[in-house]
């Protein structure tokens, strides 16, 4: 293929809802590119898209594949992104290399909520979104139902370029207001019919209206003469589709390819070139890995500055790692054309590079690491476990590299809860990657509820002694410690006066250490004891006794903080006393007086916000009810109401699931974790008694 410097590139994401027609629209958009010579469809499963096999058995796009199209001497890189919000990951990456969304619109349903959704992530990333009305060719296609929909979501940023003269069966022209011409399905242009003269008039006006408002200088002159050339229109148009205030609303039916050369045309010269300086040095931004069949693990990229020769040599200016793009290759899905150069601005990917992971920069020596990526929080957390306990190191090996490949999917062996741990933006994500799993990696394995990483802690004073004394023939062991724990209150000024055996006791603190651990809250270790009781090279060994206690709390394994603690007595032994006695007897003292202490469950509380269609908000606040959640505030954010809540953890296992069946699949939530707070007492003794239960079952 031609080599395109950078004023001659642009780059778009598909984005909508799931069967708006994204890869069929894409697939008519490289055929007339010229890139394929005969359009396959998704029911043929032979599109240049969705090429996989889960893909091709669910139809419906997965993960984002990177296309392109010739058009008019202009590379037009075409993202197909996803649809579903639980692979919302691929249009997310996308929006970090391109400069404009079309977003696609079922003319049968109009807005859907797939559109809002994805609308909202445009305007959350600051992309700027043309509108290809689709399935115009329906039988229920409605042309006003759709931009009524529209203009309800959008308000007054849409604005119309064309209109269909015939939507339905027969749909094969339409009346272009930038051009004043009609179009027919083979791209022909005539004058417009005169009955459609005035409605092409009314919305011509608008249009040079809603071009004057993007630009000062169009602006001046639309006051002085009341009209504008096509291309001053389309100059307004650019500088308000560029800021974000026009969203230009395009006809089309992509599987009889009507409308969309007309959508090619103005991409060219409507959506900003890349920002890219082509005389800077060459750096490139990785934004999605993937494993494709008979070829291996294959780098998508945009260079971002200079010139990309194959063979190049690069750097991770964030490791200092090099590596070498031996081959770099223009990308249409499947489709792959090796060149010798690729510009700034400009789309196309390596294979099996050893550093070149999703989200990564390699850059010539001395350039900066491109902006990380930024993702929404995971919202469905899930355990993994092999159905072959021999498979289980396999398994976190395989879901390993599949989450190196989605930044949107997390893993990790929790040494806490001592569980896999799968993360993702829900449960059909996280089934694809079980499916994965299965079938790539040829093992079996289930997903179940995690474990809640509660924490326990202590709410009044308490004193334990403990001695530890062992003689088994040879040198024995012998230590005794007696120590003082109270919880601990950050801010709070250290107390020293304390009732120990019924005595009012004054402690003398001669050493104080405080931990932060790594698990939140606070450990105070006071040495208090006097007259050599315990020799100071000991303490070390009480401190470690301690933290192997706190690592696991008395009322359910769980992890211990914020605890004050102080070392008062003991007794030792000239000859037996041994690092380890005191390890022994400073942990078990340590775990007495904790049982002592009014120990209390803390669990994690999560901030979750929900956006949500207006009439679905009594039913979302009646189900946080019944999860223990606390409403805070609500808001209005156009037709979505914005409920402000807090919930525990132990309550979100599958939210993801029961909020998309509570509003019909149109309610979307985050959640981010905010602290920890005591259980109510009917939650502790139930946890108290499953961890009963379950200690005998292990005994």
């Amino acid at each position: 293929m031609k080599e395109y410097a950078t004023k001659d590139i642009r780059n778009v994401v598909l984005i909508g809802a799931t069967h708006s027609g994204k890869t069929t629209l894409s697939e008519a958009m490289l055929f007339e590119g010229k890139v394929i010579d005969r359009r396959g469809s998704v029911e043929d499963k032979n599109t240049v898209s969705d090429n996989t096999d889960y893909e091709q058995a669910n139809q419906k796009s997965i993960s984002a594949t990177p296309l392109y199209a010739e058009f008019g001497g202009t590379k037009i890189n075409i993202i197909d992104a996803p649809g579903s919000d639980d692979f919302c990951g691929g249009a997310l990456t996308a929006f970090k290399v391109c400069e404009a969304a079309i977003l696609t619109v079922n003319a049968q349903q109009g807005v859907e909520v797939g559109t809002e959704i994805y609308g909202r992530y445009a305007k959350q990333y600051g992309v700027p979104m043309i509108v290809a009305v689709n399935q115009l060719d329906h039988e229920k296609a409605n042309w006003e139902h759709a931009l009524e929909t529209l203009k309800e979501s959008f308000g007054s940023k849409i604005i119309p370029v064309q209109f269909p003269i015939n939507p339905g069966t027969s749909f094969n022209s339409f009346v272009d207001v930038l051009t004043m011409k009609c179009y027919d399905a083979k791209g022909a242009a005539s004058d417009i019919p005169a009955q459609y003269a005035d409605e092409a008039e009314s919305l011509h006006q608008e249009l040079v209206e809603k071009a004057a408002e993007g630009d000062d200088a169009l602006m001046e002159k639309f006051f002085d003469t009341m009209e504008l050339s096509t291309e001053e229109i389309m100059q307004g148009l650019s500088a308000g589709l560029a800021k974000g205030e026009v969203m230009p609303v395009f006809c089309t039916s992509a599987k009889n390819d009507v409308g969309v050369a007309r959508l090619l045309e103005f991409i060219a010269g409507a959506v900003p070139a890349p920002k890219c300086d082509a005389s800077k040095p060459v750096s490139l931004f990785i934004f999605k890995t993937d494993v494709e069949q008979h070829v291996g693990e294959v780098s998508y990229f945009k260079v971002m500055s200079g010139t990309l020769n194959e063979g190049a040599d690069l750097t991770n200016p964030e490791n200092g790692n090099g590596e070498r793009l031996s081959a770099i290759y223009a990308v249409a899905g499947a489709k792959k054309d090796k060149v010798a150069k690729i510009n700034a601005g400009d789309i196309g990917c390596a294979m099996k590079l050893k550093n070149g992971k999703t989200d990564v920069t390699l850059a010539a020596s001395g350039v900066e690491a491109i902006p990380h990526m930024v993702f929404p929080d995971f919202k469905y957390t899930c355990a993994v476990r092999a159905l072959d306990k021999n498979d289980e190191v396999k398994v976190g090996e395989a879901l390993s590299k599949i989450t190196a490949q989605d930044p949107t999917l997390k893993s990790y062996f929790s040494n806490e809860l001592r569980q896999t741990i799968l993360q993702g933006m829900g449960e059909q994500h996280i089934n694809y990657a079980m499916w994965r799993v299965k079938n790539e990696f040829k093992l079996e394995a289930e997903t179940y509820a995690p474990k809640i990483p509660y924490r326990e802690t202590i709410t009044k004073t308490a004193t334990a002694r403990y001695r530890h004394k062992k003689q088994s023939g040879g040198a024995g062991q012998f230590g005794e410690v007696a120590l003082l724990i109270t919880p601990y209150v950050e801010g709070q000024e250290q107390p020293r006066n304390f009732k120990i055996d019924g005595k009012d006791t004054l402690l003398n603190i001669k050493g104080s250490e405080t931990q932060t651990l790594q698990w939140g809250g606070k450990l105070e270790f006071n040495n208090c004891v006097v007259g050599g009781a315990i020799d100071l090279s000991f303490m070390p060994a009480i401190l470690k006794g301690i933290n192997q206690k706190m690592t696991e709390g008395p009322l359910t394994g769980s992890y211990a903080r914020d605890i004050r603690v102080y070392v008062y007595d003991g007794k030792m032994h000239p000859v037996d006393s041994k690092e380890i006695a005191f390890i022994i007897a400073g942990r078990n003292a340590f775990s007495e007086a904790f049982r002592n202490a009014g120990p209390k469950i803390l669990e994690p509380i999560y901030d979750v916000d929900i956006t949500t269609p207006s009439e679905y908000v009594g039913p979302c606040m009646s189900d946080l009810n019944t999860r223990r959640g606390m409403i805070s505030n609500q808001e209005m954010d156009g037709a979505f109401t914005i409920l402000h809540a807090r919930v525990p953890l132990a309550e979100l296992y599958r939210y993801s699931t029961v909020l998309s069946s509570l509003s019909a699949g149109s309610a979307t939530f985050s959640m981010k974790f905010a602290e920890y707070q005591q259980v109510p007492a009917d939650v502790q003794k139930k946890l108290l008694d499953e961890y009963a239960a379950q200690a005998q079952e292990e005994e």
